[in-house]
C-alpha cells in the first residue's frame, strides 16, 4: 500500500500568511488603485509615489492586519474546503466531482469572508494610510486600529462594514483558487506527462490564480470603496451606482496590479501548502 500525506486543517492560513508576506506590497499598490477617485497613477508610478514619500518601508504598512486576516479567512475556508474534500475522499469514491468542489469553495470562501471581515478592514485602512507602519497616527497596529480605532468610535457594525461583499468575493476567489486548483492539479496529474512535484504545483495554482483574479475582480473593487468609505455610501446598491458612473471599466480599476497580486500569492500559498503537507501532513495508506 502507497503512503501519502494529507493537509492538517490548519495549514492553509500558515501558507497563506507566508505567502501575504512576499506579496504584501503589491496588495498595497493594488488598494491604492483602487480608492483612487480619479485614475491619476499606475501601478509603477503609485509605487513610486510612496517609496518617494514614505520610504520602502511604506510599502509593508498594514502587514500586521493582512497576516490577521489570512489566519482568519484563509485559514477558515481552506478547513472547511480541504477538510470536507478529505472526509468525502477518504470513502475510496474518488475525487469530487468539479460541480461539487466548486459549491465546497464557495461555501467554504464566504464563511471565510464574513469571519475575515473586521480584519480585511482594518488591513484596507492601514494600507491606505500614506504612513509608515511604525510612526501611524491613525493606526498604529491591527488591534489598536480594531478596538480603540473603529470599536469604540464607529461601532460593532462597522467592523463588518462591507460584509457582504467581503463574502460574496470570498466565495468566488475559493472557487478560483481551492476548486480550480484541485481540478486543475487533477487533469495535469491525469495526463501522465507530470508527477505530484512543484512543477505541477506551479501550474496548476498559476491557473487557479488567473481564474480567481477573473471571477472576482468586480467585487473587490467594491468591497474595497466600501471598507474604506466614510459614510459616503449608503450601500452595496448606491456604492455600485456610484462607481458605475465613472464608467464600466471602473469595476476593473487595478486588473493589473491585482492579477500580478493575486497569481503569486496563490501560487506560493500553494507550493507553500504542498510543502507542507509533504513534510508534516498527516500520513495516510492508499
Amino acid at each position: 500500500m502507497a503512503e501519502k500525506r494529507m493537509s492538517r486543517w490548519y495549514f492553509g492560513g500558515i501558507a497563506s500568511c507566508g505567502a501575504a508576506c512576499c506579496t504584501h506590497p503589491l496588495d498595497l499598490l493594488k488598494v491604492h488603485l483602487q480608492t483612487q477617485q480619479e485614475v491619476k497613477m499606475r501601478m509603477v508610478g503609485m509605487a513610486m509615489h510612496v517609496v518617494k514619500n514614505d520610504g520602502v518601508l511604506a510599502l509593508y504598512n498594514g502587514l500586521s492586519a493582512s497576516l490577521c486576516r489570512q489566519m482568519s479567512y484563509s485559514l477558515t475556508r481552506f478547513a472547511i474546503y480541504e477538510t470536507v474534500r478529505d472526509m468525502m475522499g477518504s470513502g475510496g469514491q474518488g475525487p469530487m466531482p468539479f460541480y461539487q468542489k466548486v459549491l465546497l469553495g464557495a461555501f467554504g470562501g464566504f464563511t471565510g469572508g464574513f469571519i475575515g471581515t473586521p480584519a480585511d478592514m482594518v488591513n484596507v485602512r492601514m494600507q491606505n494610510d500614506m504612513k509608515p507602519f511604525w510612526i501611524s497616527s491613525n493606526h498604529l497596529e491591527v488591534f489598536e486600529c480594531l478596538s480603540e480605532h473603529v470599536f469604540l468610535s464607529e461601532g460593532t457594525r462597522k467592523l463588518f462594514s462591507g460584509a457582504t461583499m467581503a463574502s460574496s468575493r470570498g466565495a468566488l476567489v475559493t472557487v478560483g483558487q481551492l476548486a480550480c486548483y484541485d481540478q486543475a492539479k487533477q487533469l495535469v496529474l491525469g495526463t501522465g506527462l507530470m508527477g505530484d512535484n512543484i512543477l505541477t504545483h506551479f501550474l496548476s495554482s498559476f491557473i487557479a490564480g488567473g481564474c480567481a483574479t477573473f471571477l472576482c475582480q468586480p467585487l473587490d473593487v467594491i468591497k474595497t470603496r466600501l471598507m474604506n468609505s466614510k459614510g459616503e455610501y449608503r450601500g452595496v446598491i448606491h456604492c455600485l451606482t456610484e462607481t458605475a458612473k465613472l464608467g464600466p471599466l471602473a469595476f476593473y480599476k487595478g486588473l493589473v496590479p491585482a492579477g500580478i497580486r493575486l497569481i503569486p500569492h496563490t501560487v506560493l500559498t500553494f507550493v507553500f501548502l504542498e510543502q507542507l503537507k509533504k513534510y508534516f501532513g498527516i500520513r495516510v495508506l492508499s
